[in-house]
């Protein structure tokens, strides 16, 4: 890799984690389709999953008294490691234009409705049934495109915890299905000596902005907090067709 692309991953690595440690999301939204036009899907979700996992433990443990609010979150991350595996093993398999196309799909059909329907909040016995699905379809989108923040982002938003609750509950799920993706792509050998040395320069940024941005999350209000949320959700989307009509 040039100088050019390491000082990419480095800036598009500071925007996703000063975004994610203000909203619990968007590190893999903002970095990977950064990244993936100079580099590719590919090295850019192997170069992202390692940072982005140190994030979200170190945003879930700042979050941890929001614990007791979260709901469904054992049977979410259960599903959502059974489709992180899944997912990336097709990452080899699998057109990425396809994976990013039914991303895409989902992310604009939970803003189309959250548009129409701003109060909108599902039923417990509603989002109980349907977690297992949500859960699968989550991690194999992390694990195949290493984005999963707007099915994750969007899902949490509908059950309308409070700030901190969410924060804990969406970075327990990228944190869990990211670790069984982090796993699977070492053990099949998708890192080289030069992926691993630039992921690790990723740690720098991430880790030195986390702590800016919960002080920031700290100073909004729970409708502030809920739009910035549905910013994020909406960047992803508008990444996601970036990355489409650029391939």
């Amino acid at each position: 890799m040039s100088e050019v692309d390491i000082a990419i991953v480095l800036a598009a690595s500071l925007a996703g984690a000063f975004i994610k440690s203000i909203t619990g999301m968007g590190y893999p939204v903002v970095a990977v389709p950064l990244i993936a036009l100079a580099l590719g899907v590919e090295d850019a979700v192997v170069i992202v999953a390692a940072p982005n996992l140190a994030a979200n433990i170190a945003l879930c443990y700042r979050a941890r008294d929001g614990r007791h609010g979260a709901r469904d979150l054992p049977r979410f991350l259960v599903f959502g490691a059974i489709g992180a595996a899944v997912g990336t093993v097709a990452l080899v398999m699998v057109p990425e234009r396809i994976l990013l196309a039914v991303l895409a799909v989902t992310v604009f059909a939970f803003i189309a409705n959250a548009l129409r329907n701003p109060e909108a909040r599902i039923a417990a016995p509603t989002a109980h049934r349907w977690t297992p699905a949500v859960g699968l379809l989550a991690g194999g989108m992390q694990g195949a495109v290493g984005v999963s923040g707007p099915v994750v982002g969007g899902w949490f938003h509908l059950y309308r915890l409070a700030r901190e609750s969410f924060v804990f509950s969406i970075t327990a799920v990228f944190g869990f299905t990211g670790a069984v993706q982090l796993g699977i792509l070492a053990a099949t050998g998708h890192y080289t000596l030069e992926r691993a040395g630039v992921s690790a320069l990723a740690f720098i940024p991430v880790l030195a902005v986390i702590p800016v941005g919960a002080r920031l999350r700290d100073r909004l209000g729970g409708a502030m907090f809920e739009r910035a949320v549905l910013g994020v959700i909406a960047l992803s989307g508008l990444a996601l067709i970036v990355d489409l009509l650029g391939g």
